[in-house]
């Protein structure tokens, strides 16, 4: 089985941050995951395209995204044809702060970032423009301490932007979602777990005690998703997990993920992740290395 290569970062024990700014002309390292909690900062990047967990986008001049512990990812060259790309990376232990610390009002904001952070962040050009000059002093900061109380100020004024928006879906990264109604979560766990067969309306109503009609509301009250929405994002991101992990057909996948059909399957996917199902098994098979 081919698995995604495992990056060994430097980082010691005694360090809060590793820093890299560097030039570059192309995007040339692979598809890859660490233990370490990712910043990533990307100009001169138009054409490029950002793979994190079953999120692929094709990205502007600037790209700034945050990539939780343990989530594939890569930059890959595309149609990127400028240069010199620049590019700054954070990386640190997802227990550099701890949770006291975290837990803290002041830093609250940043506690949700980077618990959000499991799914893959990716900034809008305003977030993106109230720290970039950030980003630049930091690299030129020679003091230890300054750099660390600069990032923190970073990480605090992108936790507090709502430019962003989430990329891996939480069944491709096998993120249990614990949702603050009750309710909500009996249904998120029976649809996870029934995922394959035909889920109806009346039937996940009658798990909650409600009408259809009135569990419909309540439901995208609570996720901003419809039931429909949801089913399907549940299904397209387990449809591309074992698009990535296994052999099976793209016919097998559809039928085993509770599509009805294969030409719909490849319409939706190709809506929902903007390309179709081979290409995203091909890009993934592209970038994997066997270790």
């Amino acid at each position: 089985m081919n698995k995604v290569i495992t990056e060994i970062t430097p980082l010691s024990k005694e360090d809060c941050f590793y820093l890299v700014d560097r030039y570059k002309d192309r995007f040339t390292y692979p598809l890859h995951k660490h233990d370490e909690i990712e910043l990533n900062f990307v100009q001169k990047c138009a054409g490029a395209r950002r793979v994190v967990g079953d999120s692929i986008e094709e990205l502007g001049e600037y790209d700034l995204a945050i990539i939780g512990s343990g989530l594939e990812h890569v930059w890959e060259q595309g149609d990127c044809t400028t240069s010199p790309i620049r590019e700054i990376t954070l990386q640190f232990s997802p227990e550099l702060f701890g949770e006291n610390f975290l837990n803290k009002k002041q830093l609250k904001s940043v506690h949700s970032m980077l618990d959000n952070a499991k799914y893959g962040i990716a900034f809008d050009m305003t977030a993106i423009m109230k720290v970039y000059g950030m980003l630049d002093e930091i690299t030129r900061l020679q003091s230890g301490f300054y750099r660390v109380m600069k990032i923190l100020s970073i990480l605090y004024e992108l936790s507090i932007d709502s430019n962003y928006h989430l990329l891996s879906s939480s069944s491709f990264s096998h993120i249990k979602v614990s949702a603050d109604s009750r309710r909500v979560q009996k249904v998120e766990e029976y649809i996870n777990e029934h995922y394959s067969a035909d889920i109806r309306l009346q039937t996940l109503s009658d798990l909650v005690g409600m009408t259809p009609t009135a569990f419909s509301r309540f439901f995208k009250l609570r996720t901003g998703k419809t039931i429909s929405e949801y089913i399907i994002d549940i299904r397209l991101g387990i449809a591309s997990r074992k698009l990535v992990d296994t052999t099976m057909s793209i016919s097998e996948i559809c039928y085993d993920c509770g599509f009805n059909n294969v030409s719909n399957f490849n319409r939706i996917f190709k809506r929902k992740k903007g390309v179709s199902p081979k290409s995203f098994r091909e890009n993934y098979r592209k970038h994997k290395v066997i270790i």
